[in-house]
């Protein structure tokens, strides 16, 4: 993290903690005057206990009082049930995300439909789209941000120029557009998002996974040029999806048995989706083809049917 950021950082009452690619960025700011002490998103459920040893050191002892989500996948939200048992937290999320959580939708949330793990929490109240919230000293932008998810949303300071992206940029990685998995549309939402981001003109940019970045102008350019591929050819959206969401349960669990894993595979509808519009006429050739793709890349070592996630 650089210098010029950690001190626009200490500006904003803001500590970023990096997490890694199953538990999303913490943005945790100190409470100031009316604003709570907050943090934006909470990790996985497989790393609460370090999700909450994290945040009481960033916080000093002082006791969690917000808790705001950009969106509401697994890796974003899967702390938030963990801080509610520690903390009298109020919990907002998107504005679009309210009912299916209050309900506790699964198939909404998404997590039957991929597979994902994500104990059931409380909700409290919204984050709308063109409204503000004050975090630290300042008042953020919440702004909509469909495309990845299409309830997801950003948050924008514009004084300093600080952009709490989620998942809608990476610096160097696109994240897998979920609607087009369903046959929804999802490309034309995530270009009008980059769009949005390329107006706002951040400085600097927290996003979901990664370290927070500056060259944003490089990072549109490289999302863009992923996101045309993307568009030209949706049956290669389809293969990197597949990868990817095979990786993050793999990294979910650690290990596993390789036939378990190919049973899983078959029986999960996004991947049975996936399947569909890749032409797979057979599931199970499908999955193992998957798995051992993951296994000759190096991702995933094999002993026997023991798969295992290296480190």
């Amino acid at each position: 993290m650089s210098g010029a950021f950690a001190a626009t950082a200490a500006a904003l009452g803001l500590q970023v903690l990096q997490r890694d690619w199953l538990s999303a960025n913490q943005s945790v700011f100190a409470a100031c005057g009316d604003a709570l002490c907050t943090v934006v998103d909470t990790g996985h459920a497989r790393h609460a206990e370090h999700t909450l040893a994290l945040l009481d050191h960033a916080l000093g002892g002082a006791a969690l009082q917000q808790v705001l989500n950009t969106h509401l996948h697994s890796d974003h939200c899967g702390g938030n049930a963990a801080l509610q048992a520690r903390w009298r937290v109020q919990t907002r999320v998107p504005a679009a995300s309210h009912a299916a959580v209050a309900q506790w939708d699964e198939d909404r949330l998404s997590y039957r439909p991929s597979g994902q793990h994500c104990p059931r929490f409380a909700v409290d109240g919204v984050l709308v789209p063109g409204s503000q919230v004050r975090l630290g000293p300042a008042d953020w932008q919440v702004l909509a941000a469909p495309g990845h998810d299409p309830d997801a949303i950003l948050l924008f300071e514009p004084q300093s120029r600080t952009l709490i992206a989620g998942d809608a940029l990476w610096q160097n990685r696109l994240a897998v557009i979920f609607p087009e998995l369903v046959e929804a549309s999802g490309f034309a939402e995530t270009r009008a998002t980059l769009d949005l981001i390329e107006r706002l003109a951040p400085r600097w940019v927290i996003p979901g996974h990664g370290e927070p970045f500056e060259d944003v102008a490089e990072a549109l350019a490289s999302s863009r040029s992923r996101l045309a591929a993307f568009e030209a050819d949706p049956r290669r959206h389809a293969r990197h999806a597949a990868r990817a969401l095979l990786m993050f349960h793999l990294m979910e669990l650690g290990h596993v048995d390789a036939n378990e894993l190919q049973r899983w595979i078959v029986r999960t509808p996004l991947f049975v989706a996936m399947a569909g519009q890749l032409g797979a006429t057979d599931l199970d050739d499908w999955a193992e083809a998957l798995i051992e793709g993951l296994v000759d890349e190096g991702l995933v070592t094999r002993a026997d049917t023991r798969l295992q996630v290296p480190g």
